[in-house]
Parts: C-alpha cells; structure tokens; sequence
C-alpha cells in the first residue's frame, strides 16, 4: 500500500488493516515536480474505502477496491475535461483572472465572482470594462504585498506568490505550520430516537446531505456521496450567479434549491432541513452562519446526531482564518506555485487542493456515519485547503513526467443535462459489486423546492 494513501487513512482514523483491500494501479499521469498522480489515487482510494466500510456497517457485503491512476487524475481534472456535445461552456476564468506582475513579485487575482472583479477594479481605480492590458498597467505599480491586502480590505480576493520559506516566516504561515487537510472531533450522540440507516440499496441510500458549498472542494465532496446513493440538497441564494462553466460538473446527482438566509424566514427553513437531515456540509467563513444566528448549538439542539462538515481556504488559526480564498490564490500564497524556480507562477496541473479536500470531506462524512451507525458517536469535521497543501508539500518532490498521459475512453461517460448531452468524467474508484450511479442530471441552481424529497422518491442505487 502506497505510503501516502497509508498516511490519509490514519489522519481519518481508519483502521489501518482494512488499507490491505484498496489496490492502487497504473504509472505517474500529471506532470509536476509534487506528487499529484499518488496524492489524487489517495484522496480517492480513502472516499471508496470509507464508502466500503459504511456499507459494510450497514449491513453490505466487504468489497476490494481499486483505483487506477488515469480515473483518479482525470477525476481532479473534471471541470476541465467535460465536454459539452452540440453545445458550449463559458469560459471557466473571468476576463481579467489570473496573475500580473506587480512590482515586486507576481500577485493573482481572482475575479470570477461579479462583487470580487469590482473589488479589484475600484482598489485599482479602473473602470469596469478595463481588460487585461489595463490591469496588468495598473498592477505593476503596485507592492505585491500592499495591492493584495487593499483587494482582500475591499471585499476581493487576491494572493501575492511567495516561496515556502517566505511563507512559514509569516504569521499566518508560522500559525498553520502543521495544519492538517481535516480534524475530526467526536461527541456522544443524546438523541435515543435516532432510526438505524437501512442496510438496501447504495452504500449512502437514504443518507440525506445538505449543501452549502461553492465552486469545487465541498461540490466535489457532496457530489461523490450523491454518486453512492445519498440525497443531496445544494441551498444557495436567491440568483446565486456560481461559475457557469463550473456548475454542469458539480450540480449531477443533486437537487438544488435557494434560500434567503438573510430573513428569519430563510434561517427558520435551513434549520429545519438541517434537523431532517444526516449530514451538513458548508463553505462559509467563521463567524458567517453564526451571525444568522445559525450556531453550532443551534443545529446540534435541531438534531443531535447531525455530521457537520466544514471548509475553507487558509485553515481554522491564525490572522487569516476568515480570509476568502480558493484553490489558486492558495498555491500562490504557501511556496506551491514557486516551487518550480521559474521567474512566473507556475502552479499544479489540477486544481489538486479542491479536488484533494473534496473527497477527503466525503471519506471523513462516510468515517463519520459508520461510527454513529456502529458507536452512536456524532462527528464534526474540519477542512481546509491550505491543510491540504502542507500534505502535498511535506510527501515531497518527485522527478515529474514530461506531459500528462492520453486520458482513455473508459473514463468519461455521456450523460444528459439540462443543456445537453455532456461528456464527462465518470465517478473516480472502482469498488467490487458497487455502481455509482447520478442520481438526478445536471442542471442551473435554484430550480427544485427547499424540501426532503419523500421516502418513495429517494434515489436507492
């Protein structure tokens, strides 16, 4: 067994004998000087493990798992590597994302959200149609340092590059030094009425996960449990204007409704699909659900034998814990993206930090149900992508391979949306007798009611 995946199994608290059923197969895939190829069959071959052990303690049979390198890297890639047939996508970056040569080093700025472009437009004094020339004049007038912290003071989102050495010398790296991709605590469970999980169908049948994430680590978790059979409900605001490129890739499997949480009304409603549900997974900075008055106690008195899970970019201490961030700016911001010793960022061939929490959120979920099904424990668990990237980073450098290797067909599959036929890669992890299977296709945010669906319409595998 792959000493990485090893180490992943352990940081979840699984049982180290039960790694002897997961086979990794198949060369290096993506080229980069970290080791992408082993971290991606890891994150993955622990969510198929985790997946194998819940439906075991639910009455399912064991089953031996592989992962072959080519699915697991592709499954990194996806938002990348679908394709649209008879229809297009829109660009996945906005106009002016990307990275600019400040003055003293390279900055990226991240504008794919309407409010985080106009942030960046007005620190730099542009108007809103400026382009990319336009920007790139602007910044080079800048400190790196002192355009970063005015973006992120503006409600943006932006992350100077930096070496690892120059990292761990901050405050904010020397706080999150050894930060982990995820923690999990335990309580006992107080509920006495709570229904053993049914022991039919897909491992997560009658699971039902609610999700308040964005963009790509916790749409990629809720994403795999739905794959496996869970009933998963994304809420997002009313005219939530996600991504549009990203949103074909990520919404499959799930309905997905809004809400005002901004209203005592929408705060009300939340709590009670949080009291009907199993599991919670949500994106939101410390401190954001909490001044709705949506608190950690307040969910646990809703339902105490309710999984949370939370996420977020630069890790639970430290200056920056409530800072916006995203798989990109935090490759910039920890040494990622500098490693090479190239004069210009030069960051990982997947979106490696996202994906890698991503299905590292669904094995902790998966971890957690098999112990409030076998232990009546209740967990909640804690993310972060800047946790993942000190995983990456401590397994070391690797002599990369030239260019990515030709994806093979047995990765992708055709599946419809509401746009179209969709090409698209299938769910990462082969586990004996069990077939993912999406339960409701893709389709735009908002567009299913804020409710459980009933017992009869739950997908069963």
């Amino acid at each position: 067994m792959d000493h990485h995946t090893s180490e992943l199994w352990s940081l979840l608290g699984g049982d180290p004998s039960m790694t002897s059923a997961l086979r990794l197969s198949g060369g290096p895939v993506l080229p980069s000087r970290f080791d992408v190829t082993s971290f991606a069959q890891g994150a993955v071959g622990v969510a198929s493990l985790a997946v194998s052990e819940l439906h075991a303690a639910r009455g399912g049979a064991s089953a031996s798992i592989e992962v072959p390198s080519h699915g697991a890297c592709a499954a990194f890639r996806s938002e990348a590597l679908q394709g649209p047939i008879g229809w297009e996508l829109p660009p996945v970056w906005d106009r002016i994302a990307g990275d600019y040569r400040a003055r003293d080093r390279w900055i990226r700025l991240h504008t794919n959200y309407a409010h985080h472009l106009a942030a960046v437009l007005v620190v730099l004094g542009l108007h809103p149609g400026a382009g990319r020339d336009t920007v790139a004049a602007a910044v080079s007038s800048w400190d790196a340092a002192s355009l970063e912290a005015a973006v992120v003071a503006a409600g943006g989102c932006a992350a100077a590059m930096y070496s690892r050495a120059e990292w761990l010398t901050s405050e904010h790296g020397q706080a999150t030094s050894d930060e982990q991709p995820l923690t999990l605590s335990e309580e006992d469970m107080v509920a006495t009425d709570l229904e053993r999980p049914r022991a039919t169908g897909a491992p997560l049948a009658g699971v039902r996960v609610l999700d308040l994430s964005r963009v790509l680590a916790g749409p990629v978790c809720t994403r795999f449990l739905a794959a496996h059979g869970a009933s998963v409900l994304r809420i997002d605001p009313p005219g939530f204007a996600e991504v549009p490129a990203l949103v074909p890739d990520t919404s499959i499997g799930k309905r997905c409704a809004s809400l005002d949480l901004g209203t005592d009304e929408g705060c009300t409603r939340l709590i009670e699909l949080a009291r009907q549900a199993d599991v919670l997974v949500h994106g939101y900075r410390p401190g954001a659900l909490e001044r709705r008055g949506i608190t950690h106690a307040r969910l646990r008195a809703a339902n105490p034998s309710l999984v949370l899970a939370r996420l977020n970019a630069y890790g639970w201490r430290g200056p920056w814990s409530g800072r916006r961030g995203f798989d990109s700016l935090v490759q910039m911001s920890v040494g990622i993206a500098a490693a090479s010793g190239e004069d210009r960022p030069s960051p990982l061939p997947a979106q490696a930090l996202d994906h890698g929490t991503g299905y590292l959120l669904a094995a902790a979920v998966c971890r957690a149900l098999t112990r409030r099904v076998q232990q009546r424990r209740v967990t909640t668990i804690h993310a972060s992508l800047l946790g993942t990237a000190n995983h990456l980073i401590h397994r070391g450098f690797v002599e990369p391979v030239a260019s990515a290797s030709p994806w093979p067909d047995e990765v992708f599959e055709t599946v419809a949306t509401a746009w179209g036929p969709l090409r698209r890669v299938r769910c990462p992890g082969q586990i004996e007798g069990i077939a993912p299977r999406w339960p409701h296709p893709p389709g735009p945010l908002g567009t299913s009611p804020p409710t459980w669906p009933g017992p009869g319409d739950l997908p069963q595998g």
